[in-house]
């Protein structure tokens, strides 16, 4: 069997922010992680048992509540909090987030796996590789799966993740924007939110189009971002 015909990636739009969730794994052991669960905790496990998939990780790519859970503004977002009521698993946090996924949702240290850019999980016989992109927050963290590619907040498929923000950096987010960039372009990009006219784009596809990615030069591109 092909990995690719073994390889389970499922997209999952959920909440009032178009956020994406994802559910990675082997279709032959059924094991799955689940990325970035917010917003409705409850439909992620129900989708989780309709698929006769078993759980066994949470990914994060960043802090912000609406990837992890947590209160914003007015705002309270069921998260890994949630999560962790129903099923007892590990959440794979950048080892430079682990200390705002803490504060944001309230999970203890020891519900963590801190993980390092290169680092690699085994899912039945699928191999997630994480790799650490910073910009958005110190943290954020893409995952690549084969020739796939799960962007969060730090690139998406007509734009990238805001650096406006506390924790965030104009000069880092041009150079994991660089990294991205030299992946294959058959590479499939995934990102955290639905925020084009399609929900997935392979990266030479991105490339014709993201204005974000044509930037070579750091310059133009800190003036480009009011830097």
């Amino acid at each position: 069997m092909e990995l690719s015909d073994q390889l389970i990636v499922e997209q999952i739009q959920i909440g009032p922010m178009q956020n994406f969730a994802y559910l990675v794994g082997d279709r032959v052991s059924r094991e799955v992680v689940v990325v970035d669960p917010a917003w409705d905790i409850q439909g992620l496990l129900d989708l989780v048992s309709e698929r006769d998939y078993k759980l066994t990780g949470a990914l994060l790519t960043h802090y912000h509540p609406d990837h992890c859970g947590g209160s914003f503004g007015q705002n309270t977002v069921e998260g890994v909090s949630r999560l962790l009521e129903h099923v007892s698993l590990p959440i794979y946090a950048n080892e430079h987030e682990a200390q705002g996924v803490i504060k944001v949702t309230g999970v203890s240290e020891t519900d963590l796996k801190k993980v390092s850019s290169g680092d690699k999980l085994s899912v039945g016989d699928v191999e997630i590789e994480f790799l650490h992109t910073p910009g958005h927050t110190p943290g954020s963290q893409c995952f690549r799966v084969k020739n796939t590619l799960i962007s969060g907040d730090t690139l998406f498929i007509d734009g990238c993740g805001r650096v406006d923000l506390p924790g965030s950096n104009t000069e880092d987010m041009f150079r994991s924007l660089q990294q991205l960039a030299s992946l294959p372009d058959d590479t499939l990009l995934l990102p955290g939110h639905n925020y084009s006219a399609v929900p997935h784009a392979t990266m030479a596809e991105t490339k014709r189009t993201n204005t974000y990615l044509k930037i070579k030069d750091p310059e133009t591109w800190k003036m480009m971002m009011g830097g």
